[in-house]
């Protein structure tokens, strides 16, 4: 079992080094260092808790705090840092996609083996 735990951690490791990963790391290091993204997302969690804990209440939201929901998301949607997070996160999920269906043929040939490996 120690073989196919190596095997994870190198593919981490070889994932972690792929051009989308590392455009990945530096668009959310930019999200973070962007004053004014940051406030727009704390504006909207904080709208989002309140809506949330209205709907717990099981009232519906305030008129206000949905129209107030609506623009930070437009505001955030706009910023050209939260763009490049989206873009970078969608190019490394489509490595991860690529990588999760060769592992999925790997298993389906695996279990069409007769030989048995033990753990």
């Amino acid at each position: 079992m120690a073989g196919i735990h190596d095997m994870a951690r190198e593919l981490g490791g070889a994932l972690a080094r792929t051009d989308e990963y590392q455009a990945l790391r530096r668009a959310m290091d930019a999200v973070g260092d962007d004053r004014e993204l940051t406030e727009v997302r704390n504006r909207l969690e904080s709208i989002e808790a309140r809506i949330e804990a209205s709907m717990r209440a099981g009232k519906e939201p305030d008129d206000d705090d949905k129209q107030a929901y609506g623009e930070a998301t437009e505001e955030l949607q706009t910023m050209a840092g939260y763009q490049r997070l989206v873009a970078a996160q969608t190019n490394f999920e489509k490595i991860m996609y690529k990588v999760n269906q060769t592992v999925a043929e790997g298993i389906e040939q695996g279990a069409q083996s007769r030989i048995i490996i033990s753990s």
